[in-house]
């Protein structure tokens, strides 16, 4: 490609979509940036460093699941066609109906699919997640057996399969672990919501199942990087590396970090953190909670909400963002999430700056919460 790719993202505001969209825009990389999503920036809780990223000029209200929208999506000024486009949008929040799921996320991923392929973009990026792995003793590699043990892993396999079967689409699979780093709201900054409330308590925070169980995670910078490497190369490099007999028609990429996070590295890190006593629960209420587990989440909600609650007043914090230590049944599984991302690196050649989570790396999560004024400092 003679001159820059010009960049569509759909979901732009979302988390990830929102650090692709300031990873292509610091670095110059794209000749015309476009970022798609529903809600508009002002609700999206976006820290200043994303103003120019995702502008009113490179900004565009729509929903993309809906087919009237998207020629309006697709069309440029100039009538040539979007040489990236990125799917990060879909729905992210657990325990929702499955026609929520299927609306948002599927239907939302064949529509632009479809009209990627009719429209001959160079490549499509779609992001799936770990979870869609059958757990195993071993880290999931990408050729491995598939069995989704979240709904909305159930969902995001369902749409990777359809846009397989889309003629003549370019497309890549990203599969992604946790997702951590600045401003991060799900998983990890979960577990910090609840150490925090543990530390006003000054009580000891003990997890369910064991130590052992992995919750592997790749940090935010690296998949803005990551997603765009892989972009390139497929549409500029021409996929060196990649044989179809082997490793399938569909170039997958697992991306998660090297560190193999577990729930003990979790532990210790947060112990640390917050100078707080980390442990976990014995055998006997492991397996009462993994047999009553609708009233164990209750019970932990209702313990951990109100003085979260009660921290966020006395800091006086009046618009406390997307941040909960609100526990969801669907993450407090005892399953691993394991996999292998050695083929992202062995075939695109990318390198993780990030390669495993630690105290520094969350301290500056926390750090990111206090600089946009989210977060209950301790007194």
């Amino acid at each position: 490609m003679a001159e820059k790719p010009s960049v569509l993202i759909v979901g732009g505001l979302g988390y990830i979509g929102r650090f692709l969209a300031l990873h292509i825009q610091k670095n110059g990389f794209a000749s015309e940036l476009r970022i798609v999503d529903k809600m508009l920036p002002q609700l999206a809780w976006l820290a200043p460093e994303f103003e120019e990223a995702c502008s009113k000029e490179n900004f565009m209200q729509a929903d993309a699941s809906k087919e009237a929208a998207l020629p309006r999506i697709f069309g440029r000024s100039n009538g040539k066609e979007w040489d990236y486009v990125f799917n990060c949008g879909g729905e992210t929040k657990n325990s929702q109906e499955d026609e929520v799921y299927k609306v948002r996320s599927l239907a939302l991923s064949v529509a632009i699919g479809n009209e990627a392929a009719r429209r001959g973009v160079k490549a499509f990026i779609e992001l799936s997640t770990g979870m869609v792995y059958k757990p195993d003793s071993q880290p999931s590699k990408e050729g491995d057996k598939l069995k989704p043990w979240s709904k909305i892993a159930m969902f995001k396999l369902q749409a990777e399969e359809e846009l397989a079967k889309i003629s003549g689409l370019n497309l890549i699979i990203v599969r992604l672990a946790h997702v951590y780093g600045d401003y991060a709201s799900q998983f990890v900054a979960t577990a910090l919501c609840m150490a925090r409330v543990y530390q006003y308590h000054e009580d000891e925070m003990k997890w369910l199942w064991t130590k052992e169980l992995r919750v592997n995670t790749v940090h935010i910078s690296d998949v803005a990087r990551g997603l765009f490497d892989i972009a390139t190369w497929y549409a500029v490099r021409n996929r060196p590396e990649w044989d179809e007999k082997t490793m399938g028609k569909t170039p997958v990429f697992n991306m998660v970090d090297q560190g193999q996070t577990c729930q003990g590295n979790m532990a210790e890190i947060i112990g640390q953190l917050f100078g707080i006593k980390t442990g976990f629960q014995g055998q006997l209420i492991s397996t009462f909670a993994r047999l009553n587990m609708d009233s164990v989440v209750d019970d932990v909600n209702d313990d951990l909400l109100g003085p979260w609650a009660k921290l966020l007043e006395d800091a006086g914090i009046t618009r406390p963002g997307p941040l909960t230590p609100f526990m969801e049944k669907e993450l407090l599984k005892d399953t691993d999430l394991s996999m292998d991302g050695s083929r992202l690196e062995k075939v695109v050649g990318f390198k993780y700056e990030k390669p495993k989570i630690t105290k520094e790396l969350v301290q500056e999560m926390i750090d990111s919460y206090i600089r946009i004024g989210w977060w209950p400092v301790a007194k």
